[in-house]
């Protein structure tokens, strides 16, 4: 895979979406490549902010900054109408556009034409490789994690970044691989899972983290949910050509309904959830164990997170942390995804 060249740094523009489940995009930016975002921008009347600087496109480019992200994501990666005018004004501010969203850019008439009167850039993120093979099932050498969830949007991201630093941390040799569009700008590589034909999803995963030596570890960063009416396909075609030692189950505490399809569907059990990942984990190996929980806690105080976190804990059995809290919970969890000598010897 080659790595992404991208003009850098950033205007973040969030558009119109006013939940920040659907400007991950930019708040995943924002979180682990501040240095790289010089300001956010929203069309007229969206209250939504993500704490950096507000700024325009002109001014934007006078602070620095090259290219404007579409920090926002919407169902189905629609590039919406309503968005058309604010783009084509930060190409005339003289910033390249940078987008994750399934619809390419240049398939928008207005925006194609006004980067080729402005001599401007459309960056697709979105656009898997060529040439991906159908997988293979073969045992590779290295060691791999793979983070899974109860849902879409609530941790899986951050949680693969957080324990890959903190693997590199402790000393050991750690690469975050990124399967989405945001983990994919953060890392500057990577292939968006969800852009690939069902039939070489696999076989993309098996590519994203190649043989690799013995003490190192690939720490893949995990879409959708097996449990997701919508997103189960690219779940289970990561989940097997990962062929993870370690899954790490991430759930958003208090959330209660499948984001997307609140009025059909609950959020299944972390228990439902470790069953179904761990068989078909097992199926491509046979040594695939849980790891622990990472439990998404933002919307509770620091005490209530406290309690709510070694409460799960002491019910499942298993480490359960937030990992962008980090602590004594947090590094018990690395703990104990590094375990796997000692899991496979019992």
């Amino acid at each position: 895979m080659n790595a992404l060249v991208l003009p850098r740094p950033y205007l973040l523009f969030l558009a119109d979406v006013t939940d920040l489940s659907y400007a991950k995009t930019a708040a995943g930016l924002r979180d682990w490549v501040p240095d790289q975002c010089i300001a956010e921008w929203a069309l007229p009347g969206n209250p939504l902010r993500l704490g950096l600087p507000v700024m325009a496109p002109r001014e934007a480019v006078k602070a620095g900054a090259r290219a404007l992200v579409i920090g926002a994501a919407t169902m189905g990666g629609a590039i919406r109408p309503a968005w058309v005018s604010s783009l084509i004004e930060a190409m005339e501010a003289g910033l390249d556009i940078i987008s994750g969203m399934h619809v390419p850019l240049a398939s928008v008439p207005e925006l194609n034409e006004a980067a080729t009167r402005l001599g401007r850039q459309l960056i697709e993120v979105r656009k898997p490789p060529a040439g991906l093979p159908v997988a293979t099932g073969r045992k590779r050498t290295g060691k791999r994690l793979l983070t899974v969830g109860t849902d879409c949007a609530l941790g899986k991201k951050y949680t693969a970044l957080g324990l890959a630093r903190a693997f590199r941390r402790a000393g050991i040799d750690a690469t975050f691989r990124a399967t989405g569009q945001t983990g994919i700008l953060i890392a500057g590589g990577g292939i968006p899972m969800d852009a690939v034909v069902s039939d070489f999803l696999a076989g993309a995963a098996e590519i994203l983290s190649p043989d690799a030596s013995e003490d190192h570890w690939d720490v893949i960063e995990g879409q959708g949910s097996l449990l997701h009416p919508s997103y189960a396909g690219v779940s289970l075609g990561l989940l097997h050509g990962s062929q993870p030692d370690v899954l790490v189950i991430c759930h958003e505490h208090g959330r209660k309904r499948i984001i997307g399809l609140e009025a059909h569907y609950p959020i299944p059990s972390l228990e439902e959830v470790m069953e179904l990942n761990l068989m078909h984990a097992r199926r491509v190996n046979p040594a695939a164990r849980i790891g622990g929980i990472s439990l998404n806690t933002s919307a509770l105080s620091e005490d209530e997170a406290r309690r709510v976190i070694e409460a799960e804990s002491r019910r499942t059995g298993l480490p359960c942390a937030d990992p962008v809290r980090g602590g004594a919970a947090f590094a018990e969890l690395v703990e104990a995804c590094l375990e796997t000598e000692a899991a496979l010897a019992q």
